[in-house]
Formats: structure tokens, C-alpha cells, sequence
């Protein structure tokens, strides 16, 4: 798993703050990570679908993508994208409702570094991002 430091730096340690896209259809659910993770040096941008996902992570480095509910376009597909697009190191982490705890091992195997299910606590959120 990557860490990014509570530090304000991002994965090439330039001292720039580390980037987030945080993708969920879901307005408060985007708000709640945004909040949570700007507050710990986080610089987040969020989007509600996968195309502008992905217009987004092609136009600028992202050390790291959250990617939650995407019934138009599936979060897989989403994280497979840009698995094949990404330019150095990248966490994906799958934010989910739908999927199943025991599905976690097949997510992990198809690109997502990590798994938070919804309901998420701030905890949660800050150990997936700031694991030491």
C-alpha cells in the first residue's frame, strides 16, 4: 500500500500538497471525504461521473483517486482506465456501498489498492490516506 505523509507533501516529495480526485455520484458523500482529507493537507477536486473523471486525471497529476457509486460507467472500469493511463505512483481506493466485504480480495486483485465501505467513518478515511 502507498502512504502519504500527514506532512504536506505529495508521492514525488516536491512539498507540494498530494492530490485527490474524489469520483461519486453522490454529492455528500464527496463532501465528507473532501473535508476529512483537505483538513489533513490534502488539495481535493471532486467530480460526479467517470468522463470528467477521467478528463480530470488526464489533464492533471493525481497521486491519488477515490472512486465511489458509478452506475453509468462502473468504478472497475473507471480504476482499469487509469491503471493503464497513470504516470508514476497512484492509490485507488474503491468507495462503495453495493459491494460485498468478501468481494474486497477481487477488487484489491483488479487495481484498487484499497476498499472503504459506506457508511464511512473519518477514521477510516484518514487511515486509508495517511497510512504511516
Amino acid at each position: 500500500m502507498l502512504a502519504f505523509p500527514l506532512s504536506g507533501s505529495n508521492s514525488e516529495g516536491d512539498g507540494v500538497m498530494p492530490r485527490i480526485l474524489i469520483v461519486d455520484e453522490d454529492f455528500a458523500s464527496r463532501q465528507l471525504v473532501i473535508t476529512v482529507l483537505e483538513r489533513d493537507g490534502w488539495e481535493a477536486k471532486d467530480v460526479p461521473d467517470a468522463a470528467s473523471a477521467l478528463e480530470c486525471f488526464r489533464a492533471q497529476r493525481m497521486d491519488a483517486v477515490l472512486i465511489g457509486e458509478l452506475p453509468a460507467y462502473g468504478g472497475l472500469e473507471l480504476c482499469r482506465t487509469m491503471r493503464r493511463e497513470q504516470k508514476g505512483k497512484l492509490f485507488i481506493v474503491a468507495y462503495t456501498a453495493s459491494a460485498q466485504r468478501e468481494q474486497e480480495e477481487d477488487l484489491l486483485a483488479r487495481g484498487f489498492d484499497h476498499v472503504l465501505y459506506k457508511p464511512v467513518s473519518v477514521g477510516e478515511i484518514q487511515a486509508a490516506f495517511n497510512a504511516s
